[in-house]
């Protein structure tokens, strides 16, 4: 099983969103994906009860859970397991970070934003797990994302080199328990969120393959 998670201290990141759209690329690639909702808000959990579709499976547990849920979801033959987890959490974070393969760190391209993310990169550099940044929110006008990750860089944060855009089709297609692929195939959203699918399981692969814990920055 490899386990991804998705860590950001700064609410309204988009982890969530993340989250379920990577969960339903990995089904759709024919892999059995699941969820943990960490979030006592249960944003991912409500989302599937608004869901038809059976898969993935997501399951809202506490972060106290954590290590019960990981050996349920190893023993049900998930090969994809996604953590979303509550911001402003440190100790919870940790605990994710500490038993994934991988960490994406969601970030707008806001000022604010990216003041923000540097906390969240510190405190995961003690875990030793390979964390990568991912742009999200991203407008389609102006070099902002480009600002940016030159900043992240300069903080030796890794950066991915797919991003993800400001698109309606995401709040939309959230609505009715679907993600961009369901709600608008073929559209950029979707063909964005496969490419970054696509090259975040290599990642992982790379990663749990060669145990180097080292990432390739974009």
């Amino acid at each position: 099983m490899r386990t991804i998670a998705l860590v950001s201290q700064k609410g309204g990141s988009g982890k969530t969103t993340l989250a379920l759209h990577l969960a339903v690329a990995s089904t759709h690639a024919g892999r059995h994906a699941a969820i943990i909702d960490l979030d006592p808000q249960a944003s991912a959990a409500h989302w599937a009860d608004r869901r038809e579709a059976a898969r993935p499976t997501v399951l809202a547990a506490p972060a106290s859970r954590l290590r019960p849920e990981l050996d349920r979801a190893q023993e049900a033959g998930v090969e994809l397991l996604y953590l979303d987890t509550a911001p402003h959490s440190d100790s919870a974070a940790l605990k994710v970070a500490r038993a994934a393969d991988l960490v994406l760190i969601p970030c707008r391209t806001a000022i604010l934003d990216l003041e923000a993310i540097t906390d969240t990169a510190q405190f995961l550099a003690t875990t030793g797990t390979p964390a990568l940044v991912v742009l999200n929110a991203v407008s389609s006008y102006g070099r902002d994302a480009d600002h940016a990750a030159d900043a992240l860089h300069t903080l030796t944060l890794n950066v991915c080199p797919v991003r993800v855009g400001h698109r309606v089709a995401y709040a939309r297609a959230l609505i009715t328990g679907q993600t961009v692929q369901e709600h608008a195939p073929g559209g950029k959203a979707a063909e964005e969120i496969e490419r970054l699918h696509t090259f975040i399981l290599e990642l992982v692969h790379n990663i749990t393959s060669s145990h180097s814990g080292v990432v390739a920055s974009g």
